[in-house]
């Protein structure tokens, strides 16, 4: 005899079935497994980390220090405006830190979610933030440099509004677009530029609306610098660089001759700056940014001794400090000269 289950039997059957149980089978209790206790909280200091390490704050400086040293340039002439100097450098930064997401977001989506190697900063791979909060990340930043950028033009004019398309335009075509700059060989020249002269001339038109021959050249050693960083880091990644088709000097050079670039350009920054102060371009209290030399020598043999990816990655961070001490020590030295022939 087939017993008839009341609806409230039948309501329970139907509901183990969709779970997979089998019908009249005692089901246990559902258990809640705690959290890992080593588990991060992902709460406002966990995404403060998380965002931290997504603008790689090691290459920031790359774009501060220029700032500080056309800004240093214009003091020897005329007066600061203060609040310009402040948006110009937040300005600057955000640019560089919409490049560094704009390089993740589509590095990550290139590669399919498979990261090149596992490096703190690739935040999607690691499933820190999602390609979309990254994406918005990176629309933010240029639109936040972008209205620093338009109230700049406001007050000093258009060819601001100029160099702030173009350094907008450089920062998302380096790795993006149909044709990435830094896959094409022009990566290393983009950044110079961009990155040196243009930059330093920037902040300095900024305070003065005056361009000179004199502030180019005392570009050229920070744009040296720069360049430095970029060649290092692109050492560091030459064989999967080359496995993907990427024209780098890095890869399109002999494997020897690109720990000697890197030594060209680190010490082509000294000799250029000791011209520049024999030509008056900058003050010879510039010279003190010469006090970094005993670690832009330590750099150039750690990098010529590396061979794994960690020890690129130590060369790489040490060329960014070397890139901030020299580049800072030179913006003292030019401001010394401004304050000291203050009148009054």
């Amino acid at each position: 005899m087939v017993k008839r289950r009341s609806p409230r039997g039948r309501r329970a059957v139907q509901g183990q079935r969709r779970r997979g149980q089998a019908p009249g089978r005692a089901t246990a209790p559902l258990k809640l497994r705690a959290a890992p206790s080593g588990e991060a909280r992902r709460d406002l200091a966990f995404y403060l980390r998380v965002w931290t390490l997504a603008t790689r704050p090691v290459t920031l400086t790359a774009a501060a220090v220029p700032v500080l040293v056309g800004t240093a340039l214009a003091a020897r002439v005329a007066p600061l405006e203060w609040p310009l100097f402040v948006l110009a450098f937040l300005g600057s930064v955000l640019i560089q830190v919409g490049t560094n997401l704009t390089d993740e977001y589509t590095d990550h989506r290139a590669r399919g979610g498979l990261p090149k190697y596992p490096a703190p900063h690739k935040v999607i791979a690691r499933g820190l933030l999602s390609q979309r909060a990254v994406l918005w990340g990176t629309v933010t930043s240029f639109g936040l440099s972008t209205a620093m950028g338009l109230y700049i033009v406001s007050q000093v004019g258009w060819p601001i509004l100029a160099v702030g398309v173009l350094s907008s335009m450089a920062g998302y075509l380096h790795s993006s677009g149909p044709f990435p700059l830094g896959h094409h060989l022009l990566g290393e020249i983009t950044v110079f530029l961009f990155m040196g002269p243009l930059i330093v001339m920037s902040a300095y038109f900024v305070q003065t609306q005056q361009l000179t021959w004199e502030v180019f050249w005392a570009s050229v050693p920070v744009a040296f610098l720069v360049t430095a960083i970029l060649q290092c880091n692109n050492l560091r990644d030459r064989e999967d660089d080359r496995a993907e088709g990427k024209r780098t000097f890095a890869t399109l050079l002999p494997v020897a001759a690109g720990p000697w670039l890197y030594a060209w350009l680190v010490f082509l920054a000294y000799a250029v700056l000791v011209v520049d102060a024999m030509a008056g371009a900058v003050p010879w209290y510039a010279l003190a940014a010469l006090a970094s030399m005993p670690l832009a020598f330590r750099q150039v043999r750690r990098l010529a001794l590396a061979r794994a990816r960690p020890q690129f990655n130590q060369a790489l961070e040490g060329t960014a400090r070397l890139h901030m001490m020299a580049g800072l020590l030179l913006a003292a030295g030019i401001a010394a000269d401004a304050i000291l022939k203050r009148p009054g």
